[in-house]
């Protein structure tokens, strides 16, 4: 499929431009790194990070002063939402700073602590009943069990282990995880009113209820930090050592130049707008590697092809070529793409926001590199290595090289 037919557009022309746009970003970028730093993820800082889900608006700076007062002043806490879940509307996330000398013991002083101020703030705990929002199933089925409210007697053990199962996944499918009165638990089968007052004399209703904790430990995170360094200088190692012995050396090095070009932007965005990085965005940033590195190695690919078939052409005149002839490809395949990741990040909740947005950013970056940014470099090179001679097509076992190719 071709969008286009017969351009002639001067884009080497206009490389002073898509410079200058790089060299706008890659400041703004730089300045927002050093005026605010990265937001790193559980994966890289270390810490606990606690999902909670509200049965009210979330009084974030109501819970944040009492946090700093319950002695974890170091702490992040944001609102999240998934637009798949209506009832995420109330999420927040907790993030707590963990040191080297602290181990799991403190995490889990951490988390009780978090949760004793959530009561302070929301109220909900009834004379230290456990809480029913946050008690398992297999909790709530061996109170049953042991209480008999409904008199099974040898029959008990099975029918309450259900029961347990059917009442806590009603809480959570139903109800988003909370419930405010056991009167919501009656479409249950076998919620009967006497099993609900006997849930309601064991348990209390709490308005939040705790979703999910995770914990890394600060020298994990270190580990992952830098392994996640190396592992994106390794992938631009080996693609300049594929295209410097595919087509020639300067080919990788420009490549290379305008990938690192593009993860240095991703950052830079991810940096303004506070996304933080983590493993999967690494994962995003790699697939941004591939993809970019992908692009412009079809347009090398047609410059060597064109360096055999214009030979009166100069070198700038092939490259402009070239790039307009894979153009539609590039639409064909850049704008797919983009409108894949696109809907992930609007659709695909807040677990793969981050990821999305990389991507999001990476696709249309990646894509302009590889003719904005690669392809001036290999010709600013050819110019300024020939002393200003226009470079022209050779033999066929010339190709490899643009100098070589002029002789």
């Amino acid at each position: 499929m071709e969008f286009f037919r017969g351009v002639n557009v001067d884009w080497m022309g206009k490389a002073k431009y898509f410079v200058g746009l790089s060299l706008l970003l890659l400041v703004v970028g730089a300045a927002s790194v050093l005026k605010q730093g990265m937001a790193y993820g559980i994966d890289f800082r270390g810490g606990t990070v606690i999902t909670v889900r509200l049965a009210q608006t979330p009084p974030v700076a109501e819970i944040r002063a009492a946090l700093s007062q319950a002695g974890l002043a170091n702490t992040s806490i944001q609102q999240i939402v998934d637009p798949s879940d209506p009832a995420s509307k109330n999420d927040i996330r907790i993030s707590l700073e963990q040191k080297a000398s602290e181990g799991e013991a403190s995490a889990d002083a951490d988390r009780q602590t978090v949760v004793n101020v959530l009561y302070k703030v929301l109220g909900g705990d009834a004379q230290g009943k456990p809480d029913f929002n946050m008690t398992g199933a297999s909790a709530v089925s061996a109170f049953l069990t042991q209480k008999d409210p409904l008199s099974l007697g040898a029959t008990a053990g099975d029918r309450y282990t259900q029961l347990g199962q059917a009442l806590a996944s009603a809480r959570d499918s139903q109800h988003g995880g909370i419930i405010t009165s056991f009167d919501q638990l009656s479409s249950v089968p076998g919620a009967t009113s006497t099993l609900t007052n006997a849930l309601a004399g064991q348990y209390s209703l709490g308005k939040f209820a705790i979703r999910g904790t995770e914990t890394v430990g600060p020298t994990v995170g270190k580990q992952l930090r830098s392994q996640a360094v190396w592992a994106t200088l390794y992938a631009l190692g080996g693609m300049l050592i594929y295209i410097a012995i595919r087509f020639e050396w300067v080919y990788g090095a420009a490549a290379v130049i305008a990938v690192f070009h593009d993860v240095l932007i991703t950052l830079g965005f991810f940096s303004l707008f506070r996304y933080e990085i983590s493993l999967t965005v690494i994962a995003a940033l790699l697939t941004l590697v591939g993809y970019s590195m992908n692009d412009t190695i079809v347009i090398f690919d047609r410059v060597r092809e064109n360096l055999r078939l214009m030979r009166r052409e100069s070198f700038p005149e092939i490259v402009n070529k070239s790039i307009n002839q894979t153009l539609s490809r590039t639409i064909l395949t850049s704008g797919l793409t983009f409108l894949t990741v696109a809907v992930l990040f609007l659709l695909g909740g807040q677990v793969l926001r981050a990821f999305a947005f990389a991507m999001v950013v990476g696709v249309v970056v990646g894509t302009y590199s590889s003719f904005g940014i690669a392809a001036p470099i290999v010709v600013l090179w050819s110019k300024y290595h020939s002393g200003g001679a226009a470079m022209r097509g050779g033999s066929a076992a010339d190709l490899r090289s643009p100098a070589v190719a002029r002789r």
